[in-house]
């Protein structure tokens, strides 16, 4: 049985990863800042008690990701998926109104954090059969796809993950480790939005088709949830 471990497991996209692995009937590690609160995924904890257990984790505290690591020191971690992110509120992300705080806050998390996730859990990782690391990041980190401008704060830090991962896919090459970018789409999520496009089960759904069938050779690369290959 293969096991994942996924960070903001507790709400969206990273819940709807901790349904449908769980449902398929993989290990899941599921990491959140609050699991006392989690209503949503105490729920699909007492329906896959034998598959799922879940684990605080607050992505800016590096000392409790050591220790969850330490705590997980056993575990062959087949699949990490970094989805833990925050999005800057948009009257500290403008031109002249910059919230200088929320962006340290926001490059701990979306950027910081999940190479911190690479390092503490490389071994647990690396004597898995897959193999693979998974970082949710965004269309709004590419340079080439910012038309709209704006967002300085949101975009530096998915720009940002997206170069740390792809160095990170160079660096961990000779352990055959993939380390693989995913923009999930535009997502009917908290985050989201209500107008946003589609539903957490589509965005998931695709996501997961996408690292089934991923090889090392696409180590370093940035898909879509429908994946197509997206511009950086």
């Amino acid at each position: 049985m293969p096991t994942v471990l996924v960070t903001g497991a507790n709400r969206g996209i990273g819940l709807e990863f901790v349904r449908q692995y769980a449902q398929d009937g993989w290990h899941v590690i599921a990491c959140c800042r609050n699991p006392t609160t989690a209503t949503k995924l105490h729920y699909l904890n007492g329906q896959f008690p034998q598959y799922l257990k879940v684990y605080a984790l607050n992505m800016i505290d590096l000392a409790q990701i050591e220790q969850l690591s330490e705590t997980l020191s056993t575990e062959a971690i087949d699949l990490l998926i970094n989805n833990a992110g925050v999005y800057s509120s948009e009257h500290g992300d403008a031109f002249g109104a910059t919230d200088y705080a929320a962006w340290q806050y926001v490059f701990q998390v979306n950027s910081m954090a999940p190479l911190k996730m690479a390092e503490a859990f490389i071994q647990q990782i690396a004597r898995s059969e897959l193999k693979t690391i998974v970082t949710i990041t965004s269309k709004m980190g590419s340079i080439a796809d910012n038309r709209g401008g704006g967002s300085y704060i949101y975009r530096a830090s998915k720009a940002a993950v997206n170069v740390v991962m792809k160095s990170l896919s160079i660096d961990l090459g000779v352990q055959q480790i993939k380390a693989v970018l995913l923009h999930p789409g535009w997502v009917k999520t908290d985050m989201g939005g209500a107008n946003a496009l589609i539903s957490v089960e589509q965005s998931v759904t695709g996501m997961r088709d996408v690292i089934r069938n991923l090889t090392l050779q696409d180590s370093g690369k940035f898909y879509g949830f429908d994946g197509k290959i997206v511009p950086w």
